[in-house]
């Protein structure tokens, strides 16, 4: 019987105790948040419902940032937000960089190595990294070379000039964000610009989503997108999935109106499609993608991309 009595809460003890490490270990790595808290995507049944359900993001390491996650029925979509102040001290804005010396007017060839969005955000120590301009051409390989298309900027230095056509997201100097029409940027506003990034077309303005989101096209494409507040303080980033059975893609206005939702202003289209994917660095410090990349209609797959967006820890 002592044996018997001795043995029983030996392994229930034991039972107990590896219930919580896989408890633990499994908060850890599915988790993208630093503290405890739901992450079970909250659902809606179309776009024009949703409802943003903050939760802090990495609040350990520095307030300023917020992680949403939803689905939507009608149709059929999965996406990822986050909320960032940027004008909070302890946070910046991270563009990517090239190496070597610009030209003589100061700006770069407008060629970059590629890069996977995971790859970016563990090289420049960010919390979190978003795919941003388009470019050609287009593979799954790192350290290719990629024609940027659009307006890059990186910490003053002007890696791509603006493209005539397409909107773009620019961090001047001030701090505040915004999305503009590239072709509208003279040479001396180019020099206020701290950071900037390139997209296609803006999709929401003053509030309202964009007439010429619903008349490009309904193409549904797994996207990403910016938004920013009215103020220039707050800066959205959003991906959506597609091209798979529990996300078919989202139309440029979708992407308007879920930015739209999340709180934004203004918004812009960054380039979609395979390149799509937005990474974050969890609590144990791995980096992984919380969407589904899908390069060449493979999930999970990441593609070779030219520019990211990137916030980071301010170390200064």
């Amino acid at each position: 019987m002592a044996k018997a009595y001795h043995k029983t809460p030996y392994g229930l003890w034991a039972g107990v105790y590896l219930f919580l490490v896989l408890f633990f270990v499994s908060c850890r790595t599915l988790s993208p948040l630093t503290t405890p808290a739901e992450t079970s995507p909250a659902k809606f049944v179309t776009p024009e419902e949703i409802l943003p359900q903050w939760q802090p993001f990495a609040a350990s390491l520095s307030p300023g940032i917020d992680y949403f996650e939803g689905s939507i029925q009608e149709p059929k979509l999965r996406f990822w937000a986050l909320r960032v102040d940027v004008t909070e001290p302890a946070l910046r804005i991270v563009v990517s960089e090239k190496e070597g010396p610009p030209s003589g007017d100061g700006t770069m060839d407008g060629i970059i190595p590629s890069t996977k969005i995971t790859s970016f955000v563990r090289r420049y120590d960010c919390l979190a990294g978003i795919n941003t301009n388009p470019f050609s051409p287009v593979s799954g390989k790192e350290g290719e070379d990629r024609t940027i298309v659009g307006i890059t900027v990186s910490q003053g230095t002007i890696l791509a000039l603006p493209h005539p056509h397409f909107d773009g997201l620019v961090f001047y100097d001030d701090g505040k964000a915004a999305i503009v029409n590239q072709g509208a940027l003279a040479e001396e506003q180019l020099r206020t610009i701290r950071n900037a990034v390139g997209g296609f077309y803006a999709v929401l303005r003053d509030g309202a989503v964009l007439e010429g989101a619903f008349t490009r096209g309904n193409a549904r494409h797994p996207r990403s997108g910016a938004g920013v507040s009215a103020d220039g303080n707050i800066l959205y980033l959003l991906v959506i999935d597609g091209r798979q059975l529990r996300s078919i893609g989202a139309t440029e206005a979708e992407v308007g109106i879920i930015l739209q939702k999340l709180g934004a202003a203004d918004g812009l289209n960054l380039d979609g499609g395979g390149s799509t994917a937005l990474a974050l660095k969890f609590p144990d410090g791995k980096v992984r993608a919380v969407n589904t990349p899908i390069h060449k209609l493979i999930p999970g797959k990441e593609r070779g991309v030219a520019t990211c967006l990137g916030i980071a820890l301010n170390h200064e």
